[in-house]
């Protein structure tokens, strides 16, 4: 029984472990959001927002201070940047992308692990957009 318990208690640490250390690839998750409208999906949300063309640099002011988000790949410069927002207890990474197209700001934030973010990313795009 000890054993067991052990094993379970090693196979939990683990997937811990690999949530919180696996890396990111930007090559997979730095990628142009294809958003032409506003939707709430199951695992994330799209969001297209008429900002003017400083719309990024603003969204990226406030996603700079939000706690346990670091930028994966991009810039305002670059004119498209993918940031990581970890959880707080389990560290379950989402990344939110963000495009300046003219006037136009295209975001798109998704969950990398499970099947439903239970809201997480529209309720922090939401948040931002709300603020700028």
């Amino acid at each position: 029984m000890k054993i067991a318990l052990w094993l379970v208690l090693g196979l939990v640490f683990a997937i811990g472990a690999y949530i919180r250390l696996a890396p990111s690839d930007p090559a997979r998750w730095h990628i142009a959001p294809q958003v032409e409208a506003d939707k709430d999906l199951k695992g994330g949300v799209m969001r297209v927002v008429e900002t003017g063309p400083d719309g990024l640099a603003r969204l990226d002011a406030l996603a700079q201070v939000t706690p346990r988000t670091s930028v994966l790949a991009g810039s305002v410069d670059d004119g498209m940047i993918t940031y990581v927002t970890r959880t707080k207890v389990i560290g379950f990474p989402d990344y939110t992308t963000a495009q300046q197209d003219g006037d136009t700001l295209r975001i798109y934030g998704r969950l990398r692990f499970g099947g439903s973010d239970f809201g997480v990313n529209k309720a922090q795009i939401d948040a931002w957009l709300g603020q700028m």
